[in-house]
């Protein structure tokens, strides 16, 4: 099904081409006057020039041909060469009419559906999730879920950081507390437990003490090199607990991450990355593209068309290690053996930009991906508290994101039984605590672009009124209280077809539900979940400011009535699309 826009587009164009114009001269936009008019073509201006006339008189012509057309009812040209464009009240029923018979809303799936890879997440294993974890954990679901509904194979990877230094520590602090344990013992050679040694609890401890301590002892450090170097060549014993480390930290991820409605498809690691990396180095020095520098092996990657300084990309360093450069290019070399993606999206802190434009060079550079593979950087900018600083707890160390979650939440409850009209259990006013929670955190984050600095107001935030998640939960549960109400007067919402739009309220709302398809398509063409958040945030108003002027239930007539009950139905389909996309759910009252 066309996007509306595009079929206005089309009409206008070929006016154009009718009054003897080129039809490029006819794009059609979004009024930015809306009380005079609702779209508007400016490309009388254009045109003027070649044609070496007054734009009004072209636009005049064309608004002239324009009359004839049945998709307008009013169409203007005003000095100095605007035209104003009204649709007709028919022409948005037949397309909101198309729109309620098509399960998905009249947005086709795409024609040549691509393989896409999106790198999200990217925790560490044995510490908690924090909320420096958030952004790229709900940024990325609402990508790969915006990927989905436009047709797309969409493969989220959690990309675990379980490598380095961080495992080794961990090994060596409890092989200091617990010597006694088989992995330690050299000569075992029976089954290892099947039950890790520790707890998540544990593990979470394990890793600061180790950490903190390697710093100050240099032979402790020096012990927990040595644990490094042992469990990624092979060492029997230090691989089972490395087994068990990724096991115990993988479990508690999935519930942490099941909390934010998030999901992967692949638990893949740095690890997983490792086997590519001999093969990698050799291609690179092999066909001529790496060399040594000062010791390391490095592969050049500046552009003569650079402003600025962007410096080789290390493969090696000096004492042969690797670097997240090399585990990053490793990971595109399986991801294109494994999946052959035909694009790879990285949701990642936008100070790391310079880093993957390093690694995406060298990859073209050197023959690691296909010419047409997509390789795209979307960097998002910090989550701040209310001093513009990095969100902090109160003591001013790094919250826990179950903590941020469970203060959320709290909130929420608090206001829930507040606002409540009716007694509601406290049981259910819990879970819809949560399911608002939620909706709290995601579209505070997701209502802002991507790559921008917020500001987390948990007040803000929470409120039911204005730009945010519970105002938009609100409305949907305000539609689905009057369709309950509907039943129970022994009818059925979902049997009315929507009709011509009563009064100007009306339809300023049915052609917002109209330009469903353009605003998905168009936000995820430029990976932008915060324009899913602005559409239907006026389409919430626009339903309100409808919901206060009109008589729903009350209409005496029955047809007008079904009518109008058909927009609040799909108001609320296209309202809860919009919302699963971005990764929450509405609950059936607040």
């Amino acid at each position: 099904m066309k996007k509306l826009l595009d079929q206005i587009t089309e009409e206008v164009q070929k006016a154009f081409a009718a009054s003897g114009y080129e039809e490029e001269y006819g794009k059609v936009t979004l009024s930015n006057r809306p009380d005079l008019c609702e779209y508007q073509c400016n490309g009388s201006m254009a045109a003027a020039k070649k044609y070496r006339c007054a734009p009004i008189q072209i636009a005049g012509k064309v608004a002239e041909e324009l009359q004839k057309s049945a998709v307008f009812e009013e169409v203007l040209a005003v000095n100095p060469g605007f035209i104003n464009l009204k649709v007709s009240s028919s022409f948005v029923q037949t397309y909101l009419r198309k729109m309620q018979k098509d399960e998905r809303l009249g947005c086709d799936k795409a024609d040549k559906p691509r393989t896409i890879i999106v790198d999200y997440g990217g925790p560490n294993v044995a510490k908690p999730l924090h909320v420096g974890h958030l952004r790229s954990a709900i940024i990325g679901e609402s990508v790969k879920r915006l990927g989905r509904f436009a047709g797309h194979e969409m493969i989220g990877d959690i990309h675990l950081g379980d490598w380095g230094l961080q495992m080794g520590l961990i090994i060596t602090e409890l092989k200091r507390r617990k010597p006694e344990l088989p992995y330690f013992d050299e000569s075992f050679t029976g089954d290892y437990p099947e039950e890790a040694p520790f707890t998540i609890s544990e593990l979470e401890e394990i890793y600061p003490t180790a950490s903190a301590r390697s710093k100050e002892d240099e032979d402790y450090k020096n012990e927990a090199m040595e644990a490094t170097y042992l469990v990624q060549h092979g060492h029997r014993g230090y691989q089972a607990v490395l087994q068990h480390i990724l096991d115990v930290s993988v479990a508690d991820l999935k519930k942490n991450y099941a909390n934010l409605n998030v999901e992967f498809d692949l638990w893949k690691g740095e690890s997983d990355a490792q086997p590519y990396i001999p093969g990698l180095v050799k291609m690179l020095k092999d066909k001529g593209f790496a060399y040594e520098s000062e010791g390391a092996l490095v592969v050049d990657v500046k552009e003569d068309t650079d402003t600025k300084e962007v410096p080789p990309c290390m493969i090696l360093k000096s004492d042969g290690a690797s670097l997240y450069t090399t585990t990053d290019l490793a990971t595109i070399v399986e991801r294109m053996k494994l999946y052959r993606p035909d694009e790879m999206i990285y949701v990642v802190d936008k100070r790391q930009e310079m880093h993957f434009v390093q690694v995406f060079r060298c990859a073209r550079k050197t023959g690691l991906v296909a010419a047409d593979t997509g390789l795209k950087f979307l960097g998002f900018g910090t989550m701040n508290g209310k001093d513009g600083k990095p969100f902090k707890t109160r003591e001013g160390g790094v919250m826990r994101l179950e903590h941020l979650l469970s203060d959320i939440n709290e909130e929420m409850y608090r206001k829930i039984v507040e606002n409540s009209e009716a007694e509601i259990p406290e049981n259910e006013a819990r879970k819809t605590a949560e399911i608002v929670g939620l909706s709290a955190v995601k579209y505070g984050d997701l209502s802002n672009q991507a790559s921008k600095d917020y500001v987390f107001d948990v007040e803000r935030f929470t409120s039911f009124e204005g730009n945010t998640g519970p105002y938009i939960l609100y409305t949907i549960v305000r539609i689905k209280s009057i369709l309950n109400k509907y039943r129970e007067m022994g009818f059925d919402p979902e049997a009315g077809m929507i009709g011509m739009p009563g009064n100007e309220t009306q339809k300023n709302l049915m052609l917002r539900l109209a330009r469903f398809n353009g605003a998905v398509l168009n936000a995820f063409e430029e990976l932008a979940p915060h324009k899913i958040c602005a559409y239907i945030y006026e389409l919430a108003n626009a339903f309100n400011k409808f919901y206060h002027e009109t008589k729903i239930l009350g209409e005496e007539n029955a047809e007008v009535r079904s009518e109008l009950v058909a927009v609040l139905v799909l108001t609320k389909r296209v309202l809860e699309t919009c919302i699963g996309i971005l990764g929450f759910e509405a609950p059936e009252r607040m």
